[in-house]
């Protein structure tokens, strides 16, 4: 098992601050969701833990290790994200053979038959090239190097954008399992929030080059509640409470709250007329944001 973190991590491209004062611990053993709107800094930052890119400030650290440039450090860690439509190092004509013969060389702890299984599961045509693939294959392609890494902190960036329900819902399965039979740690960057809520024990979510939010995701979702009714009982009841988010459509009012005495705000509601309802992530993500 290994634990990765970064300290005070920035980074900037052409004088424009992508990601600011970013810290945070990766425990082992552990499935993080990141999830943050385009352009929040998920992918940079996904590239400056495992090595990939350097920072402009800061330290990531694996074992208490630098991970720049540190090969003992980097053979931990696998970055899977979305293949190239058009290249693959820069040739156009690779075989999708030639990518997981790559991740035998890239990962010490590669598993060339877990590497054949996924392939059959997913139906994968490994005599085609990258460029022929569609996009659910691509996807596939980078779902199948990650789990056949078996690298101890790996890392997966959009890894369903090209799959339909039935293949999302295999993988959601897949990493469930290989997760629960191994000591791995999983960062899964995505949009599709609700459909891995189940999966993602803490969030990390990142707004403007910011973590605004990194915390296990069912406390979270626990200690917050979408609260509807009349206008003026909602005003006269949230007088003093914490309203992350609120909406208005003519008499009615719907606030996000959150919590931190769940038995006195139950209390306090039952004075009132309210729908009270715990709030979607991918809801209190938006209301949060």
């Amino acid at each position: 098992m290994s634990k990765l973190e970064c300290i005070g991590v920035s980074k900037a491209y052409g004088g424009h601050k992508v990601l600011k004062d970013i810290s945070l611990c990766l425990e082992e053993h552990r499935i993080y969701g990141l999830i943050g709107r385009n352009g929040a800094g998920k992918t940079t930052l996904l590239s400056l833990l495992s090595g990939q890119t350097f920072a402009a400030g800061g330290q990531v650290l694996c074992d208490g290790e630098p991970v720049w440039e540190n090969q003992d450090a980097l053979d931990k860690i696998c970055f899977s994200r979305e293949i190239s439509k058009t290249t693959f190092f820069g040739n156009k004509d690779r075989m999708t053979s030639d990518m997981l013969k790559a991740g035998a060389y890239f990962y010490p702890g590669w598993d060339e038959d877990y590497a054949r299984e996924l392939t059959d599961i997913f139906e994968l045509d490994t005599d085609k090239k990258i460029t022929e693939l569609s996009d659910g294959m691509r996807s596939a392609l980078t779902i199948v190097m990650a789990l056949a890494s078996q690298a101890p902190i790996t890392f997966l960036d959009e890894p369903v954008a090209g799959l339909d329900v039935f293949m999302r819902d295999r993988f959601y399965k897949l990493l469930l399992e290989e997760y629960c039979e191994s000591e791995r740690t999983f960062v899964v960057s995505t949009h599709i929030i609700d459909e891995a809520t189940s999966l993602l024990e803490d969030v990390i979510i990142l707004d403007r080059g910011k973590i605004v939010c990194m915390e296990n995701t069912e406390e979270l979702l626990e200690r917050h509640r979408m609260v509807s009714g009349l206008a003026e009982d909602i005003d006269r009841f949230c007088e003093g409470r914490n309203v992350v988010h609120s909406e208005t459509l003519g008499r009615k009012k719907t606030v996000c709250v959150a919590i931190d005495d769940m038995a006195g705000f139950r209390r306090d509601a039952e004075g009132y007329d309210f729908d009270i309802s715990k709030a979607s992530l991918q809801k209190l993500f938006m209301n949060l944001l």
